[in-house]
């Protein structure tokens, strides 16, 4: 279709270029934006302007790529200290709950296809196979339209469902690969099985572990003197771990998030940098994978699968899903009922199990086909039904907490100066002591450096006349002293980061 390179890229940039416009026309109505990404893809495919892509092995191999970045990025991004108190939690959701969601979702399609004589039989295997593809919830879609919409949810719900979404692609992939296995072989000895998973988990944890700390002494110990290539460096230790710990019968997709983990809760040089630029190569990752996805299905091919779609899908939302979040947090007393509930409606599908139905396509399995019609049906119906009701169901199920003060300055101190950055609000309270700064008591070695007023910054003086609304930023070497003189100030709204 394309005859040079020149006319790949114009076309290329144009599908970004779209991909980007849309998603921004679609938040304004609360379409997630990875929906939308799926959406230009089929636009531009076959049935669409006509770009031809047809390869399940490329497409698997851009999701690979993409899934080692979006999870190594979420690792970054998960703050150990949030996620320690609700972990066994996690951990159980992420692998007992895939399980349960197969097996209950994989009997209640063998049922459904036993039941409509105009589909095809399947055996059982098979219904656990086409269950065990869609049995994770995706982390790219729970990651970007969590942190996207700003949503602060009560009972530590939104570190929760981050954790098991990050790390429940691993249990779902291993189950698809045992059961494509099995439907080929005719059988398999179970006690191989479970003995291949839990080899796979651990050696999958243990490489994570070992190989993120390996990173984070060698960004800290390497002097780079140009600092843009460290972001570089760290990007290709985490294809390298995905790499060497699929090589060495490992899980790789856990192996990259627990890595992410034990670089972005340790103390590194450039770290504020290196997470911005995983930020943006995230999200064009995302991208890339959605409308690859998008380009690869026919979308005349959804429509004779619109009717077992539509009822497995709105199965697992409202059975499959519930009922495994639940037994899995029974015995766990930290979750009330509405938590459970708002947990349950979170099991959003993405592209995690797109990219897992293109195995069954590679093997040749007899029914691949359509197996993947279905999953990017239920895709798209669970975007489109929980992707856009993540808040509404918050508010209304009362899951809604307080939103975090926002960084209004966005400095950060390098991790070598052993001090305390704070941020607070002027208040009628504050000014009660005086209007200028003077007059405010601060504790010794302690410097009010920035104002910020109406949008614009400056440095004050001694008798910089303060106004209400004011944002201060304060540097102290002590802390504690620094909150006692907030507490006599009738200080109550401020941030502190302390290195």
């Amino acid at each position: 279709m394309f005859h040079n390179p020149e006319q790949v890229l114009l076309i290329a940039s144009v599908i970004l270029i779209f991909s980007i416009l849309a998603g921004k026309a679609g938040f304004r109505f609360g379409l997630p934006s990875l929906l939308l990404f799926l959406g230009v893809g089929m636009l531009f495919g076959s049935d669409g302007l006509g770009i031809q892509f047809s390869s399940p092995e490329v497409a698997q191999f851009i999701g690979m790529l993409a899934l080692s970045i979006i999870l190594f990025s979420g690792g970054m991004d998960t703050k150990v200290a949030e996620v320690k108190p609700i972990a066994p939690q996690g951990v159980i959701l992420a692998t007992i709950g895939v399980l349960a969601t197969t097996f209950i979702t994989g009997g209640f399609i063998y049922w459904l296809f036993g039941l409509f004589g105009q589909y095809v039989t399947l055996t059982f295997p098979e219904a656990l196979l086409l269950a065990a593809v869609m049995s994770s919830t995706d982390s790219a879609s729970v990651f970007s339209i969590l942190r996207s919409k700003g949503v602060y949810l009560k009972e530590r719900l939104r570190p929760l469902l981050e954790l098991e979404s990050g790390s429940n692609d691993p249990m779902a992939y291993m189950l698809t690969l045992l059961l494509i296995a099995y439907i080929q072989s005719g059988g398999m000895n179970i006690w191989e099985a479970g003995l291949s998973l839990l080899i796979q988990l651990a050696v999958g944890a243990l490489a994570g572990y070992l190989l993120g700390k390996l990173a984070v002494k060698m960004i800290n110990t390497i002097n780079i003197e140009n600092e843009s290539l460290y972001p570089i460096l760290l990007l290709a230790t985490a294809f390298f771990t995905f790499a060497a710990t699929t090589l060495c019968k490992g899980n790789g997709y856990l192996a990259v998030y627990i890595a992410g983990l034990m670089v972005g809760n340790a103390k590194i040089v450039h770290k504020k940098s290196m997470g911005t630029f995983f930020e943006g190569f995230t999200w064009l990752w995302q991208i890339v994978m959605f409308l690859t996805l998008g380009l690869l299905v026919n979308p005349h091919e959804l429509l004779p699968v619109t009717v077992p779609g539509i009822i497995v899908g709105v199965f697992m939302i409202l059975f499959a899903r519930p009922i495994s979040v639940f037994l899995c947090l029974i015995p766990y007393k930290n979750f009330s009922f509405k938590g459970k509930l708002y947990i349950s409606w979170v099991g959003l599908r993405g592209a995690v199990p797109i990219i897992f139905a293109t195995y069954p396509m590679i093997a040749g399995l007899e029914h691949a086909n359509m197996f993947f019609n279905i999953v990017f049906f239920i895709t798209i119906l669970s975007l489109l039904i929980q992707g856009t009701t993540v808040t509404a169901a918050a508010k209304k199920l009362d899951m809604i907490d307080m939103p975090e003060r926002k960084d209004e300055f966005g400095i950060e101190l390098p991790e070598d100066i052993k001090s305390a950055m704070s941020e607070i609000d002027i208040t009628p309270a504050v000014l009660a002591h005086g209007n200028k700064l003077m007059k405010l008591t601060l504790p010794d070695h302690t410097l009010a450096v920035m104002v910020k007023r109406d949008g614009r910054y400056f440095i004050p003086k001694g008798n910089t006349e303060l106004k209400e609304n004011d944002k201060l930023l304060v540097i102290s070497d002590n802390d504690e002293a620094l909150r006692q003189a907030y507490e006599a100030l009738g200080v109550t709204n401020y941030t502190m980061k302390k290195n």
